[in-house]
């Protein structure tokens, strides 16, 4: 499944194919959404943001097009004249001055008020977007250290939604790696210093991977994988894909574990659990 810097990064470009324009036709494939595709033509396509791993589509008038891809879906930018090549089923195709943006696949969508959207069943879930909102370091490391999360282990808390949104399984890998922290290790059990530095991987590695197209290891890591072969799936990461490779920082054989049926991946001796 994208994580929410793939999700992000799907919405700035629906954003530049029919953001700040009219919509001059909309198509719904379920029938509770199909009744009301009419009164939103002619309606302003205000911004396009996402909460987590769901894009938001948001009109002048003050609905909200939510939308989750969950495993399958997939949104796909094409001109009104020139329909995709795919053997998708179509969800939603919203079109503006000659360009479209069609979501295929996709099951969970709805239209809703802003000002309803913290009664959605999924959104009212989740803790606040690393990407579409104004996250810092220290507003994370205050989530990890309350006591809804704080004695959670750090393999399983990194993958609920509730503490922030939009991370994955990549991510969390990624993420544990760079602080120097074993995934059976608690939020209680940290330092001061480990916390903040926890923190602040979470910002700084999913603003990498965003800005970056899914790249989360460091420049000279990523020159030194190349360099003896590895292919983009295994030197984009620092860790993740990386199992029985030698770890970039201390040259450890790196290790696969499954926490929550979800793999992980990291380094025995940059993360001892001691």
């Amino acid at each position: 499944m994208p994580e929410g810097p793939e999700i992000r990064r799907a919405a700035d470009k629906i954003q530049k194919q029919i953001g700040g324009k009219h919509l001059d036709d909309v198509w719904f494939a379920f029938p509770e959404l199909a009744q009301q595709a009419g009164t939103l033509i002619g309606q302003r396509v205000q911004a396009v943001d996402t909460w987590g791993k769901a894009m938001l589509i948001r009109f002048a008038d003050h609905r909200v097009l939510y939308s989750h891809n969950q495993l399958y879906g997939v949104w796909k930018l094409h001109s009104e004249d020139k329909l995709p090549s795919t053997k998708r089923s179509l969800r939603v195709r919203l079109v503006a001055e000659g360009r479209a943006a069609s979501l295929y696949s996709a099951s969970d969508i709805s239209l809703w008020h802003e000002s309803e959207l913290n009664q959605h069943p999924f959104l009212s879930r989740l803790g606040p977007d690393l990407l579409s909102q104004n996250i810092s370091p220290d507003d994370v490391k205050q989530r990890l250290t309350d006591p809804v999360f704080i004695r959670r282990s750090l393999g399983a808390l990194l993958l609920d939604q509730g503490l922030v949104a939009g991370l994955g399984n990549y991510l969390r890998s990624e993420i544990l790696f760079l602080a120097n922290l074993h995934p059976k290790k608690r939020p209680v059990d940290l330092t001061e210093n480990q916390l903040s530095q926890l923190a602040a991987m979470i910002v700084e590695t999913t603003r990498q991977a965003y800005l970056e197209a899914g790249v989360t290891n460091r420049e000279a890591w990523i020159k030194q994988a190349i360099a003896a072969g590895e292919p983009r799936r295994q030197w984009r990461f620092s860790v993740f894909e990386r199992a029985g490779l030698s770890c970039h920082r201390c040259g450890s054989v790196i290790e696969r574990m499954m926490i929550g049926s979800r793999r992980l991946y990291l380094c025995p001796v940059c993360q001892p659990l001691d």
